[in-house]
């Protein structure tokens, strides 16, 4: 990894939730150990959680779309009517990017899922784990799109492990997998060690975040039924732009929490939480860690994975209409095998180097 050594590196997540923000942090962890310098590109809540692991490292705002999910439990028509402004957008972050490769005197870039993220003049690589996306409309066509999308990159990263179905399933696994793609293995910013005995233990924590208004929904739903539970109880709101810790009954609700908070948290809890989103699967699978994960109403990745590991039995599985978790909390189901610390993340960043050299 030579030629890593102080180069300068984008590193920009989709902006939204904070899931492709979160698995950005081994990213750039792996990044400052091979001597790179990374640089921040994101904007909201995803930027704001980078500064908060990484305050000493340079910044820059990139603004994405701010799309919003409907009320109900179709999302087809939400997202049809937002689809011109993120075929927009893909053209306007490349337009802003173009500008600022040579202010911020890059050297290359790695982009979370934003295809406008990229440049023929450096080596550009796409970190994903939907190389099969799964679509409220037109699914093969958009496919189509989405893999034209990839080509454009120099490399593709696919977060997940190469053995079928992996954590993902069909999202990343497929016939025709592109040829600048490699997988990474699944990747993760939590460390697997045990947790301190000096973490407060709560019965239940509930892990939030996602496009509004479902993450508010949700928040509402979780919070009057953790509030009839007896126990100490913790709801973390996935808002870090928007500070908040307020005691409501037996519930202790915070907007955020760092990395290493949040695992140890986790690790304390007779009972987690959470919507099916994949870097969070990713983190429970690090920490060896099961859940009661609540599928996004409509939104057909995050049912796809909520069905794949209900089959699968390592998470317990619920639609946000018919939330119960006192019946969550008598399935005794919170462990679940760790998954290893992967070398693959290394292996690519090897080639990055090499791109570099090149």
């Amino acid at each position: 990894m030579q030629q890593l050594f102080g180069a300068r590196i984008l590193v920009a997540p989709l902006d939204w939730g904070l899931g492709h923000a979160a698995r950005c942090v081994p990213v750039v962890n792996a990044l400052l150990e091979a001597g790179a310098v990374p640089v921040l590109g994101a904007d909201g809540g995803p930027l704001a959680l980078l500064r908060e692991e990484f305050p000493g490292l340079a910044h820059v705002r990139i603004p994405g779309v701010p799309v919003r999910y409907a009320r109900g439990k179709s999302q087809l028509w939400s997202m049809a009517r937002q689809f011109p402004a993120m075929v927009h957008s893909v053209r306007a972050e490349k337009a802003q990017f173009d500008r600022l490769r040579q202010q911020l005197r890059l050297d290359a870039v790695i982009s979370d899922q934003r295809f406008g993220i990229r440049s023929a003049e450096l080596p550009s690589v796409l970190i994903t784990h939907q190389v099969f996306p799964f679509t409220p409309f037109a699914q093969g066509a958009l496919r189509q799109l989405n893999l034209r999308h990839i080509t454009r990159f120099d490399r593709c990263w696919v977060m997940d492990e190469a053995a079928s179905p992996g954590l993902a399933g069909a999202l990343s696994h497929g016939p025709s997998l592109p040829t600048n793609a490699r997988y990474i293995g699944a990747i993760s910013r939590f460390a697997p060690e045990g947790a301190s005995s000096q973490v407060p233990r709560h019965r239940i924590v509930a892990v939030i975040s996602g496009p509004e208004p479902q993450r508010t929904l949700l928040e509402g739903i979780l919070l009057g039924q953790l509030q009839g539970i007896e126990g100490r109880h913790l709801l973390v709101q996935g808002l870090p732009a928007q500070p908040v810790d307020r005691q409501n009954g037996n519930v202790r609700v915070v907007s955020h929490l760092t990395g290493e908070a949040l695992r140890q948290t986790l690790l304390g809890a007779d009972l987690i939480v959470s919507r099916s989103g994949y870097t969070t699967l990713m983190d429970l699978a690090a920490i060896g860690r099961s859940a009661l994960i609540i599928p996004t109403p409509g939104q057909q990745e995050q049912e796809y994975l909520g069905r794949l590991h209900m089959r699968s039995g390592r998470f317990q599985v619920q639609e946000q209409g018919d939330i119960d978790l006192r019946a969550a909390l008598s399935v005794d189901r919170g462990y679940a095998p760790a998954t290893t610390a992967s070398s693959l993340l290394v292996e690519a960043l090897d080639d990055l180097s090499s791109l570099l050299a090149r």
